[in-house]
């Protein structure tokens, strides 16, 4: 694997198979292989979380085509439209957003079911602004199927290749070096939360993580304002003399 140059989560995933296969013929099978133990995974490197600043989120946003030349409403640019603001708005991963039939949202309550994650049922909550362009992409539509995010026409859903283009030719335009992806802008999402002041637990939720150190590890240390801030505040010693009145 180093010959080839694999990277160390790579690494990780094929080991921990090779761990979990010869743990199968020992416990289950009974067969004398060499014990899993011996298998010691390398530690993944902790990478940065990417996400998109407000400035870069406008001028994605402004990429997007809007109207055809004639001046009516452009679907598939309002679609595309919609579904950015409904991640943004959201943090869904984007197998959720897809997911989402017409009948799953509650308008009222700003809120909806979907499958996430290892098959679990959650509830994820929308913004305003979210539903606002949600509601004007479907208020255009003429046909009757039943999911929210369909292919020109509402023949079909809309799958993920149908929607790798349209992000790529934004990114472009507005003239973005990072990679923009549907799961760029749910780490945009979490790390706008987490900058204005949203507690970690409730990102976890928001999120759908099963486990709080998951959302740890992705997102706290990114406020470094908010970390500063928290060191002078707290790290005080009692007794100190600096800190005595001259």
């Amino acid at each position: 694997m180093l010959s080839r140059n694999h990277s160390a989560g790579r690494q990780v995933c094929i080991l921990a198979a090779i761990k979990r296969l010869l743990m199968f013929c020992q416990q289950e099978l009974g067969m004398p292989v060499m014990p899993p133990d011996l298998i010691v995974l390398p530690k993944r490197p902790r990478r940065e979380v990417a996400y998109l600043n407000t400035a870069e989120v406008e001028r994605f946003l402004s990429s997007i085509e809007m109207c055809n030349q004639d001046e009516t409403p452009f679907e598939a640019g309002l679609r595309f439209r919609a579904l950015v603001e409904v991640l943004l708005g959201t943090a869904m991963r984007i197998s959720e957003a897809l997911s989402l039939n017409r009948q799953d949202i509650d308008f009222a309550n700003r809120e909806a079911t979907v499958i996430g994650k290892g098959n679990k049922q959650r509830t994820v909550f929308f913004t305003e602004r979210s539903l606002l362009w949600l509601k004007r992409y479907l208020d255009l539509r003429q046909d009757a199927h039943p999911a929210v995010f369909v292919t020109q026409g509402g023949r079909s859903r809309l799958s993920r290749t149908d929607v790798s283009r349209p992000f790529v030719r934004c990114r472009q335009l507005a003239r973005i070096q990072k990679r923009v992806t549907p799961h760029l802008l749910r780490h945009t999402a979490a790390t706008q939360l987490l900058l204005n002041g949203c507690p970690i637990g409730h990102i976890k939720e928001i999120l759908g993580h099963e486990r709080l150190d998951t959302t740890c590890r992705y997102y706290l240390g990114l406020d470094r304002r908010a970390a500063k801030q928290a060191h002078q505040k707290y790290l005080v010693y009692e007794g100190d003399p600096a800190l005595a009145p001259a």
